[in-house]
């Protein structure tokens, strides 16, 4: 394929004003192999390097979308996860769990409960899902069982798979829940394609799919909102830039943006880390800051301080209700608070000034004053994306928005 394909205008139009809706994405009879294959191959490769197979053994839980399936002129649809469900290998189909009738509940607060009760008794071994919703199963399951770790319900329990989001924000509280550092596998996949997964407990780094049905493109993440952007293909990467995805795939996707921001660390063979959202960002006064450097900057300071923080997001407060100069508004829930809360927000201030170049010089500018953080309610975002309609599932609360759409749905539920 050419690399440079067809214009892009029409996908950054609706990158700029995105509405909520349902999104409907191909799967062929083409890309849903390479989605089994890369799933497989993540857990061999575990497999290969550690030794470890003893989760094979024991009961293995998904918690996923519903698999069941809609259909739109004769095409069947539904949730990745959920048409996922209809392909996954004999071989995993008999120690799967949890069972077909409680995978077809679409409210997730009693799809949680029924899983926790269909597994508390059983020999789990190799749990699956984005971070904050497996967090939400273990809470439930721990409360059922008297309290207990995660380890002593499931003395087997050894991997844990995961994706969707950012793994380390929720880390610190997963491994306490768990009661040890659990082995993980991160994996990346989409809708559109299984781009990319961890191969290795001692690399960082997520392993490209090279050879699974997608031709690859990367827009310089500074060109992307340009009339016409810069695209380039794989071979002329470099490392430590960051980069918006852009796909060509056997689905029939054509130079699609993904809507991802890459980052490579290696080019033999190609790895990447996931940073960010192209559109998740915020930019309000000039100062580009992205989610991988909130990400890094809030949870370095919160492992200094000895504080665990649940989940959060960042928006503009452009016009301060008290008057002066305008700031970013950090919106978290904490499971363990800063002893001293304008310390804490010092430290990250400093730390974001130190990794963002334009963020410090609006700061030392007086065109920003320092960011402030609002102390938020326990199961606050639980409650809001309840209040949304988008508990559980794929869903992932936005670590950064250049607007405030999300923040004025938190302020009810500051201390």
């Amino acid at each position: 394929m050419d690399s440079t394909g067809p214009d892009l205008s029409s996908t950054i139009k609706v990158m700029k004003n995105i509405i909520r809706k349902v999104k409907y994405i191909p799967i062929s009879k083409e890309s849903m192999p390479e989605h089994i294959k890369a799933a497989r191959n993540a857990l061999l490769s575990y497999v290969y390097e550690t030794g470890n197979t003893d989760f094979v053994d024991g009961k293995m839980i998904f918690l996923q979308g519903s698999p069941v399936l809609d259909s739109k002129a004769g095409i069947a649809t539904g949730r990745l996860s959920g048409i996922v469900a209809h392909h996954v290998p004999g071989y995993l189909q008999k120690n799967r769990l949890p069972s077909y009738e409680t995978n077809c509940i679409e409210d997730w607060e009693q799809k949680v409960d029924a899983i926790v009760e269909e597994t508390k008794n059983e020999d789990m071994r190799l749990i699956s899902g984005i971070p904050p919703w497996c967090q939400m199963y273990f809470d439930r399951l721990s409360a059922v069982c008297g309290g207990k770790k995660i380890k002593d319900i499931f003395p087997n329990f050894k991997l844990y798979v995961h994706g969707g989001v950012n793994y380390e924000p929720y880390r610190a509280r997963l491994e306490e829940t768990i009661g040890f550092a659990i082995d993980t596998i991160e994996t990346y996949p989409a809708s559109e394609g299984f781009i990319a997964f961890q191969d290795s407990q001692k690399e960082k780094g997520l392993l490209l799919m090279v050879d699974s049905g997608i031709f690859y493109e990367f827009i310089p993440a500074g060109d992307f909102f340009n009339e016409e952007p810069t695209r380039i293909s794989l071979k002329d990467v470099q490392l430590g830039e960051q980069y918006a995805l852009v796909l060509n795939t056997s689905a029939g996707l054509w130079g699609y943006s993904l809507g991802d921001t890459v980052n490579f660390i290696s080019k033999d063979p190609y790895k990447i880390v996931v940073t960010g959202r192209i559109k998740h960002y915020i930019s309000a006064f000039g100062e580009h800051v992205i989610g991988e450097e909130v990400e890094q900057c809030l949870m370095s300071v919160a492992h200094e301080e000895g504080v665990d923080v649940i989940e959060f997001t960042v928006a503009p407060q452009v016009n301060p209700p008290k008057g002066g100069l305008p700031y970013h508004e950090w919106f978290i829930e904490f499971g363990r608070e800063p002893k001293d809360m304008n310390t804490f927000a010092a430290k990250v201030d400093e730390a974001l000034r130190k990794k963002n170049i334009y963020y410090f010089d609006l700061i030392d500018g007086n065109i920003l004053q320092p960011l402030v953080i609002q102390s938020l309610k326990k199961d606050t975002f639980i409650n809001y994306m309840r209040s949304e309609g988008k508990l559980g599932g794929q869903n992932k609360v936005p670590r950064l928005s250049n607007d405030r759409k999300i923040a004025n749905g938190l302020t009810g539920y500051i201390k």
